[in-house]
């Protein structure tokens, strides 16, 4: 292929966009209906906008009056609860007294009742009634006079009481006037024999005061407190129907309906209002607090709010009907200006598409790395503990052992797959003669394609050497020759042609200079051009969703550009593709990016080899790596964050190796560690763990060895050798540099 036809099939994938001819009448028509759709959609808009409102409204005011309904609740048990222990204590102070012993005690519990009774802002009265329900006692008056309640309903309830106590319905006290109603708890000898009642009258206006400042001043909020039958003890504002009723028939039908607690709307009997209402039960007492909002003050506030944004709405639709009416009127001038926009707008909306792309697939990329770092981690906590088990013999699960092993190195792959097609896989690129190369990656290539594709590779002797990480030009081919598998399921041919080629200008993002053109052509089903633009992209696929993952094309021209290249795509439908990958070409030196490593499996240590700061902010890996390096002999001491470490290095501690994370929370990342550490401690021995090219690329300038996640055990255990050695050869303050 010449170079003028190479730059020519780059300029063709150019992005184009046609922009047709102006039609002004369908645009005369469109504006039409522009100016229908401002009518109809901004009523559409507040007539839906309405309804979801008014149910959102429905909602918010259902939580208002629940949590009312929650406050009432706590204040009645508190009262309830005071009320309780107060009568238990009067019960108790009675004992066994019969109604002659209470008389003689009359002067005692009248000052104690009283004294009780001042103290308590809720409570009108305190009474004590004997067996036949003659007052004994009172802490209003004394001597008590000669009352009787043996005909009053709680009295006579609480001879045959079976519950703890007994609330009756709202009455006037006979000696203060005051509005209460009653609590009565019944005295037992200790032969179960009736002794009387201890009756403490509660203030309603204790409550209404409550309850008044509970709704805020709102009108439309009611709230009450109910016997379980139903009776109204207080209820704020009063009821509104005269004579006022003394029960609240569907809170009784809800309270034996629904339950303790729930929630109901209804037209109150009270008042005649349609109502939401919330009731709870107060605790474990035979009472019910609720609290109602009335729906018409819910729909007349709706109501203005729908007015406000109705009347917001209309505002701007005027002025859009005024743009249509003038922009009607000015369509046939804008017929001769539409004619000179057309290549403008056509560059513009170029422009703005491969923007959108290009911030799409950053932010892609992004998200694709931090996946790939997170899954690194975890595949650094399921390498190490698998390790640790392989050098504690198993224990019997040898073969579980190796499997995990196995899936840990498949997962190993793909996350190298998410960070390559993210650009932040850290590269170990070296010297490649392609034609040599391709020959002792055939087989794995054939066994790619399968047998039913014929595998051809063609190139010439003369061919430049490129300087590539010879994993991912891997992976890219493989990557390529499973797709033409997939793209010719009959059966076919799969040809690797490799060329030199010498471009003399710029095109299609690539620089002048000289490549090595790898096309790997197939005659398959072929792509669709909507497929064509996108085959690219990453994750996107047209297999199936067990099939594909959207990642192979991807990595191939991520691994492209990572060596200065790039990739591109010819495909005719029914005729096959073709896929080039342009790889600059190499005149350097070659040089290795790892270091030989090659200690013992089966190597451990017994006694204490060293210490190392181990600085991880994720505790799981940090786990994993502290119990790899005791089984290896050596202290291991975890900071969380490179901050913790540059602090204790601060305070004079020592280590025999630094081995930190880069990402790291904090003001101090482990490259900033590690600068720091060779300006402040320069014979200190420092190594980092990464898992992203851009981190790789800064740690190798920062001096220092770098392990890329995930990394094996063994290269962990080289790297405590070469520090136990320089150590012991040359002593504290050897440096420890290789990578």
């Amino acid at each position: 292929m010449s170079e003028h036809q190479e730059a020519s099939a780059l300029d063709r994938s150019a992005l184009e966009i046609p922009v047709p001819p102006r039609d002004f009448g369908t645009t005369r028509r469109l504006l039409i209906v522009v100016l229908l759709a401002s009518i109809v959609t901004p009523l559409l808009f507040v007539i839906v906008y309405g309804y979801v409102d008014y149910e959102g409204r429905l909602a918010d005011s259902s939580e208002v009056i629940d949590r009312l309904a929650r406050v009432a609740e706590e204040q009645a048990v508190k009262v309830l609860d005071l009320n309780r222990e107060m009568s238990s204590r009067i019960v108790g102070m009675l004992g066994s007294d019969d109604d002659a012993q209470v008389l003689a005690r009359q002067d005692e519990l009248h000052r104690t009742l009283h004294d009780t009774t001042e103290r308590l802002p809720q409570i009108a009265s305190i009474s004590i009634f004997g067996e036949n329900g003659d007052l004994l006692a009172s802490s209003l008056l004394y001597p008590a006079p000669r009352i009787s309640v043996r005909d009053r309903s709680d009295f006579k309830s609480a001879i045959g009481q079976a519950a703890p106590i007994d609330i009756s319905l709202p009455l006037r006290d006979v000696i203060t006037g005051t509005d209460v109603f009653n609590t009565t708890t019944a005295r037992h000898a200790a032969d179960g024999h009736f002794l009387g009642v201890v009756s403490i009258s509660l203030r309603r206006d204790y409550f209404l005061s409550f309850y008044r400042e509970l709704a805020a001043r709102d009108d439309a909020v009611t709230l009450g407190l109910y016997r379980r039958d139903g009776g109204i003890l207080v209820r704020f504002p009063t009821p509104g129907l005269q004579p006022a009723p003394i029960r609240n028939v569907p809170l009784a039908n809800a309270f034996e309906g629904i339950g303790p607690n729930g929630r109901i709307r209804v037209e109150s009997t009270l008042d005649g209002v349609e109502k939401l209402l919330a009731y709870r039960k107060a605790g474990a007492y035979p009472i019910y607090v609720s609290a109602g909002l009335a729906v018409s003050a819910i729909s007349s506030r709706w109501l203005l709010h729908e007015g406000l944004v109705a009347l917001a709405t209309l505002i701007p639709c005027a002025c859009i009907w005024l743009l249509v009416v003038f922009s009607l009127r000015r369509l046939k001038a804008e017929q001769a200006a539409w004619e000179s926009w057309r290549v403008e707008v056509g560059m513009r909306l170029s422009a703005e598409a491969t923007s959108r792309q290009m911030r799409r697939m950053g932010a892609l990329g992004n998200l694709v790395a931090n996946v790939a770092h997170d899954f690194n981690n975890l595949l650094m906590v399921v390498k190490a503990n698998m390790e640790l088990a392989r050098r504690k013999g198993f224990n019997s699960v040898e073969k579980e052992v190796t499997a995990v092993e196995r899936a840990s190195v498949g997962a190993e792959g793909l996350a190298r797959r998410l960070l390559s097609v993210a650009r932040k896989q850290p590269l170990r690129q070296e010297a490649i003669q392609l034609n040599r190369w391709l020959e002792d990656d055939a087989s794995l290539i054939q066994t790619s394609l399968g047998e039913n594709v014929k595998l051809t590779i063609g190139s010439s002797e003369t061919l430049w050497p490129v300087f590539v990480d010879s994993t991912e030009l891997q992976s890219a081919v493989i990557n390529i020759a499973v797709n033409a598998k997939d793209a010719m399921p009959d059966g076919g041919e799969f040809i690797i042609q490799c060329e030199n080629v010498r471009l003399v200008q710029a095109s299609g993002g690539l620089q002048p200079g000289e490549y090595v053109v790898v096309a790997c052509s197939d005659n398959g089903e072929g792509m669709p051009a909507a497929v064509l633009q996108r085959a690219f992209e990453p994750l996107f696929t047209t297999k199936a969703a067990s099939a594909g993952t959207g990642l192979g094309l991807a990595q191939v021209f991520a691994m492209c550009e990572q060596a200065a290249g790039s990739a591109r795509i010819d495909s005719v439908v029914g005729t096959g593709t073709t896929i080039r990958l342009y790889l600059p070409r190499w005149t350097g030196e070659a040089t290795q990016e790892a270091a030989a490593l090659a200690p013992s499996r089966h190597t451990t240590g017994s006694a204490s080899q060293g210490s190392v700061l181990l600085v991880e902010d994720n505790e799981e890996v940090a786990a994993g790596l502290a119990a790899v390096l005791e089984v290896f002999g050596w202290n291991a001491r975890h900071a969380l964050t490179g901050d913790a470490a540059l602090q204790l290095l601060d305070e004079g501690e020592t280590f025999d190796l630094i081995l930190s994370d880069v990402q790291m929370p904090g003001a101090n990342s482990g490259i900033d560690v590690a600068e720091k550490v060779r300006r402040t401690w320069p014979h200190q021995a420092i190594a980092l763990m990464t898992g992203y090219a851009d981190e790789f690329d800064r740690a190798k300038h920062a001096g220092v060895t770098i392990l890329s996640k995930p990394f094996n055990i063994d290269d962990l255990q080289a790297l405590l050798q070469r520090v136990h050695v320089s150590a012991r050869t040359a002593g504290p303050g050897t440096e420890l540099r290789f990578s």
